[in-house]
């Protein structure tokens, strides 16, 4: 789940969406999805948290690379908070855009429950034209809440979590990614959490969004992210005796050999190397 919208842009939106004429996607203003005309997302010009170093096609540290792609190397970065105006679509010409009407109301909520919104705000990102409010843990089921139930907010839907490893970003390695939508409102955004591998817990939001209850049970399953308060945190895909969590980054390859037409195949962990 980068910082404020890029300048100089002019999208398939118009400018006026985001600072100085950016599109409402926020990628130099080429296309309606924030792609630079080819179909391919445009560079971020903003700063990024650089997390680590990839080489080879997934990254794998553990055995030879099987890709063919082993002197591939590039750097693995998250993007960076924004900086205030957010932008975002307008619902009027003049007005702020609308990740900056959310902001304000989800800060201006959090205060009334005497609450500072910077210490339940870790920072908000814009990038590829969507906003990503990144939560303290401890503070996440206050913030589900006042995002469901605030009537300026009312993001009455929760579409689901997703389950992120980062084995580089210390400290906060597993990430949960939230998708909220607005029926009343018609907006859509995300809200982010972490934890490190070492306490992998975050509150459950069952009892905000009661349809995240199969969602966070695959989140546990492949991940290892616990969430407190869930009424039944089992498995839901592997076996109940299955050891390790397999969606990790630092999970065992391994496999099984394959049969094809006679000729077998050996497991993927035990491939020759390219490089």
């Amino acid at each position: 789940m980068s910082g404020g919208q890029p300048p100089n842009g002019n999208g398939a939106n118009g400018s006026g969406n985001g600072a100085n004429g950016n599109s409402a996607n926020g990628h130099n203003g080429n296309g309606a999805n924030g792609h630079n005309g080819n179909g391919v997302p445009a560079a971020r010009d903003v700063a990024s948290d650089v997390i680590g170093v990839r080489r080879g096609m997934f990254g794998a540290q553990n055995g030879g690379d099987t890709s063919g792609y082993g002197g591939l190397v590039r750097t693995v970065a998250l993007p960076g908070p924004a900086s205030r105006p957010y932008g975002g679509p307008r619902t009027a010409p003049g007005e702020e855009g609308v990740f900056d009407e959310i902001a304000d109301e989800l800060e201006g909520a959090l205060e009334e429950q005497d609450l500072l919104p910077e210490n339940a705000i870790e920072k908000t990102v814009v990038d590829r034209g969507e906003v990503t409010f990144h939560i303290a843990r401890e503070h996440l089921l206050r913030v589900a809440r006042t995002l469901r139930d605030d009537p300026a907010l009312r993001f009455e839907l929760c579409t689901g979590v997703s389950g992120v490893h980062y084995p580089g970003d210390k400290g906060r390695e597993l990430h949960a990614v939230y998708h909220l939508r607005s029926i009343t409102h018609g907006r859509v955004i995300r809200v982010e959490v972490s934890a490190p591998d070492a306490d992998p817990h975050v509150p459950s939001l069952v009892e905000v969004y009661p349809t995240n209850d199969w969602h966070e049970r695959e989140t546990y399953d492949f991940f290892g992210l616990v969430f407190d308060g869930h009424p039944a945190l089992t498995r839901i895909m592997m076996p109940d005796d299955w050891q390790g969590f397999p969606q990790r980054k630092d999970y065992p390859l391994g496999g099984i050999a394959v049969e094809y037409k006679g000729a077998q195949i050996p497991a993927p962990d035990q491939r020759r190397s390219y490089t």
